[in-house]
């Protein structure tokens, strides 16, 4: 059997911002006189591989590690970091680790809307956004890089992840709202390449399309194998996961217009 190749890599992104790749997923962290900030461990030996490139390449300590939500995918392998970082969180992300004895660092700072951490003359501002992907994702700006971080929920021309686990659809939609008037240039995704601020609204456009397609064939009556032949989104092809993902995005968005529907039901409750 072929062994599974393993790609890892460290890129400057602006200033002294770096992007972590490990396979298809990505972090980043920001290098301080004072010391480092990262983010997302992704797992143990991406946690273990970065702790040391970081040793040897800057000969600095790491402060600070905060987690964009609590998906095992992103946050596994935190306790890596724990030794010398202070971990931080959104408040419901630390809840759920908990509760679901992720397998990683429990927050020890953790905030409901906004945190703003500072280290060696350097700033990163942390923004709750409402719930879209999960119910605890924050993104995280970077004002003198002018870089947002923003995991799962936000991806240049890619489509959205298979059939919207664990998502809120209007909120979702609401949240991109909201990261759209942030002021920065580069978007710096959890999958995938490096993107504008106009990838967020195209995102949107997208998902809000895609609603109301499915939404008009659910009046209809169709089925959702009938609505998945009807609704291909053509315009979005060129996206990436568009092959792979297409169906499962409609059938999704299906699950939710079906659970959110006023439709015609009898109201009377007498």
């Amino acid at each position: 059997m072929a062994q599974k190749t393993q790609t890892r890599e460290i890129t400057a992104i602006a200033g002294d911002l770096y992007r972590v790749r490990n396979n298809f997923h990505f972090s980043v962290f920001l290098v301080t006189p004072a010391g480092i900030i990262v983010t997302d461990p992704i797992d143990v030996e991406a946690a273990r591989w970065l702790k040391e490139e970081l040793a040897r390449r800057f000969d600095k300590p790491i402060k600070y590690l905060i987690y964009s939500h609590d998906h095992t995918d992103h946050v596994t392998g935190g306790e890596v970091f724990a030794d010398t970082a202070v971990v931080i969180s959104h408040e419901r992300a630390k809840q759920t680790i908990i509760e679901e004895c992720r397998p990683t660092a429990v927050p020890q700072i953790v905030f409901s809307d906004r945190l703003t951490i500072e280290l060696g003359g350097k700033q990163v501002e942390l923004l709750y956004v409402g719930r879209n992907h999960s119910d605890n994702s924050i993104v995280m700006l970077f004002p003198e890089e002018r870089v947002l971080f923003a995991v799962d929920f936000i991806a240049p021309e890619r489509l959205p992840f298979q059939d919207f686990p664990d998502a809120y659809i209007e909120d979702w939609i609401d949240s991109l709202k909201r990261v759209e008037t942030l002021d920065f240039d580069i978007l710096a995704p959890g999958h995938d390449r490096l993107g504008r601020k106009e990838h967020v609204r195209k995102l949107r456009g997208y998902i809000e399309e895609l609603r109301n397609e499915v939404l008009k064939y659910v009046r209809q009556g169709k089925t959702v194998d009938e609505i998945k032949g009807l609704v291909k989104m053509e315009n979005y092809k060129s996206w990436s996961r568009y092959k792979e993902w297409i169906s499962l995005n409609v059938e999704g968005m299906v699950r939710h217009v079906q659970s959110h529907r006023r439709g015609n039901a009898d109201f009377d409750h007498t």
